[in-house]
Parts: C-alpha cells; sequence; structure tokens
C-alpha cells in the first residue's frame, strides 16, 4: 500500500478505482468503529478534516494516485509507475494540524498490521506528500519532521516533494524536505534528460534525488 496526502482525487476515475484501498476490516457507512482502530467508516481511505472517508476533489491529487499507481496492463489510458499498488489516499492533509493527524492515522494503519499479521490495518510501505511550505524550516515544524521517524520505526518511507521555486534549500528552507529524518527520501524536478529543472529547490543536504516531472 502507498499512502497519498493530498487536498483530494477522483477515486472513482477509471484508471485509479481498480487500485483503490479499501479497508475491509470496516462496515462502510455504518457509523460505527468496526475494526477498533479509532476511526469510524474509514472504509475507502480517511479525510484528516471532516473524518470519515470522503476522498475530496483534486485534479492534482488524481494526477498525483495516477502516476504512482494508474493501473497497467489493461489498454486503457496510461500507465503507473506500480501497476498493481493499493492507493490509501488521506484527503484535506492541507493544514499542518491535518498533515500531521494524516501521518498519525497512517502509521496507526501499518501498526494495527503489523499486530494483527495482516488481519487488520493496512501494510503501507510508503507515503507521498506533493506539496509544502517554501522557505520554511525543520525546527519550526517539530511534530511534522517526527513522524517520519515514528513512521519508519513501524515500516514506512516518506516521500516529499520539494518547492516549486529555486531555492537552495539547505539555506533558504522547505518543508517537509528540510526535515532530517533518514526515513524521508526528497525528491526535486527533472527533465526528460534527467537535468534539473529551473523551477525546483535544491540543496546538498536537503534533497535526496531527482525526478522527472516536466512534460
Amino acid at each position: 500500500v502507498v499512502a497519498v496526502l493530498e487536498k483530494g482525487a477522483l477515486l472513482t476515475h477509471p484508471e485509479i478505482a481498480p487500485n483503490r484501498w479499501h479497508n475491509w476490516a470496516e462496515i462502510p457507512g455504518n457509523g460505527l468503529d468496526d475494526d477498533n482502530n479509532g476511526y469510524i467508516d474509514d472504509f475507502g481511505g480517511w479525510n484528516a478534516r471532516d473524518d470519515g472517508d470522503d476522498p475530496g476533489v483534486s485534479n492534482h491529487g488524481t494526477a498525483i494516485n495516477g502516476v504512482i499507481g494508474a493501473r497497467g496492463n489493461n489498454a486503457l489510458g496510461i500507465a503507473g509507475i506500480n501497476w498493481s499498488v493499493q492507493l490509501l489516499n488521506v484527503s484535506n492533509s492541507e493544514f499542518e494540524s491535518e498533515i500531521v493527524s494524516a501521518y498519525y492515522y497512517i502509521g496507526k494503519m501499518r501498526r494495527l498490521y503489523n499486530e494483527t499479521n495482516g488481519a487488520k490495518g493496512a501494510f503501507v510501505v510508503a507515503t507521498n506528500a506533493s506539496f509544502g511550505l517554501d522557505r520554511e524550516f525543520a525546527d519550526d515544524h517539530p511534530l511534522w519532521c517526527a513522524t517520519y521517524d515514528s513512521l519508519g520505526k513501524v515500516g514506512i518511507l516518506g516521500v516529499g516533494a520539494t518547492t516549486n521555486a529555486n531555492p537552495n534549500v539547505d539555506l533558504e528552507g522547505d518543508m517537509p524536505t528540510s526535515c532530517r529524518s533518514e526515513f524521508l527520501i526528497t525528491v526535486n524536478n527533472t527533465n526528460q534528460l534527467g537535468s534539473k529543472m529551473p523551477s525546483t529547490g535544491t540543496g546538498i543536504i536537503s534533497i535526496d534525488l531527482g525526478a522527472p516531472g516536466n512534460d
């Protein structure tokens, strides 16, 4: 499972719906916490602002889900990096309190999976955050940064995109890519030839790798 933090996504899209994660230990819409994980009706993910599993709406989130896991080998549309991955979406992950809550939910689901040998929870191996705060430093966001170490301890790697501007993140800051966790992979934007795009952050300390994100 890959957990995607976004404002929302069109999870009924025909390329995404077959790979959408579901919490089969939860009965949708009955107003109960059937799997005793502390969340009510989180059948198809979780909404960090409104509770429940409302997927929200966001073209950006739909595109991100497609890059990560659009169903492949089906003679339809495109193919994601992972053709058969399960996509666990935590929608309305926009403000810092919601982001921290989203990571807490994801960590709890992986711990529950570990503790029940897969009977409950979700086998989340990675999270994706294609958003952040420009020119902000990790020291000013200790709770947000601490989530990556907490997730790492239960087996989850975090992936974070850097700013769509051109600062040296080491000097000018960026969240979450200035966080120092060994469990966070920070990424900037390259063109088709692997060269850094002008509108993406850099930093010898802060940025781990570049990935194609143009055209």
